[in-house]
């Protein structure tokens, strides 16, 4: 009985936190991503993620097309986010590839932002005093920069 009970007051602070907080990328499309759409934090994403999982509904949406899913779309993992970690940690070696116009930084550039990799080697190559104007350059300045050139709008 006392497991019943706090279950309850769990799933209820789960539920009033839910109101004040807006559901987030991380949870993809399908049913749960509909009804939470506008709220953020953990409990929202949890309760639409709960949601997708109890009637299927995402895995209908994409086969489908419908809820906000698109059956041809990418698996990303966050694009900008990825793409800033990854420049982040990986920012000389880029250097290095940008300046030639070759190079494993540019195809993985490319792979994340989905763009053909001759575009990011030939932007990258024609603009690199623009991308990097300064030995002590912010990742920042580079990955917005490059974004801008490639013109790839951020999600």
């Amino acid at each position: 009985m006392k497991k019943i009970i706090l279950a309850s007051v769990a799933f209820a602070a789960v539920c009033a936190f839910a109101g004040a907080a807006s559901a987030h990328d991380s949870t993809g499309c399908g049913l749960g991503s509909m009804a939470w759409r506008g709220q953020s934090g953990p409990a929202a994403q949890v309760l639409a993620v709960t949601t997708n999982g109890l009637f299927g509904s995402q895995t209908f949406g994409i086969t489908s097309g419908t809820s906000g899913c698109d059956p041809n779309g990418r698996v990303t993992g966050g694009t900008q986010k990825m793409f800033f970690t990854f420049l982040e940690n990986n920012m000389e070696q880029y250097a290095l590839d940008a300046s030639k116009g070759e190079g494993e930084t540019l195809m993985t550039i490319a792979g994340i932002l989905g763009v053909p990799s001759d575009q990011v080697a030939a932007v990258s190559k024609s603009h690199f005093n623009e991308l990097f104007p300064t030995d002590d350059v912010e990742v920042v300045h580079v990955a917005v920069t490059l974004m801008d050139l490639l013109n790839v709008e951020a999600a």
